[in-house]
């Protein structure tokens, strides 16, 4: 399997839509694997494939992985969703301190559908529909907002996005300035 390159904050790619696959054939699933590869050494729970430069809509998730006592991430059940949508969302919501591989580093609480339903195909192209809540819920909303070309960052304020992109700011500023010290 291949590690992917992940893009970042302010990369535009993040910020456009991603067009529905169309065809899912050999060279999709392994692409597919390949993002589930890049998630998991990234230490991720989620990647949609934009975050990773493809403008197509499909995501992996593992919401079930655990770390070894080496700190290693095990897979649990990783999931490969193509042409994910939403069609059901539950009026409760609740707030989830959120991460991101492409706003390394960073956290905020965001306010998302407490319950969802989301209708996917499988890497066979068979349809499935999934319900979740909580935790998984926060995940595949967060995914797919990547195929919307929506960061959790959008979902804050003004006053929020703005300091936590200012420490996002300094923190690669000081690894720059780390890696000119010591170059290899």
């Amino acid at each position: 399997m291949t590690v992917l390159s992940l893009r970042e904050y302010p990369d535009p790619i993040l910020h456009q839509k991603a067009e529905k696959v169309e065809e899912i054939n050999d060279a999709l699933r392994q692409f597919l694997d390949d993002m589930l590869e890049t998630m998991y050494v990234d230490k991720g729970v989620g990647l949609a494939a934009p975050q990773v430069g493809v403008l197509k809509r499909m995501i992996v998730i593992d919401a079930e992985q655990e770390e070894d006592e080496d700190g290693h991430h095990k897979k649990g059940k990783p999931m490969f969703l193509i042409n994910p949508e939403i069609v059901y969302k539950s009026e409760e919501t609740i707030f989830f301190c959120e991460g991101c591989l492409s706003v390394p580093k960073q956290s905020a609480d965001v306010e998302r559908f407490q319950k969802i339903k989301v209708r996917y195909q499988d890497k066979t192209g068979t349809e499935h529909e999934i319900e979740a809540e909580d935790y998984l819920a926060v995940v595949l909303q967060h995914e797919i907002d990547h195929l919307d070309g929506i960061l959790y960052i959008d979902h804050l304020s003004r006053l929020k996005r703005g300091l936590l992109l200012k420490r996002l700011q300094k923190m690669r500023a000081e690894k720059e300035k780390e890696k000119q010290k010591n170059p290899q």
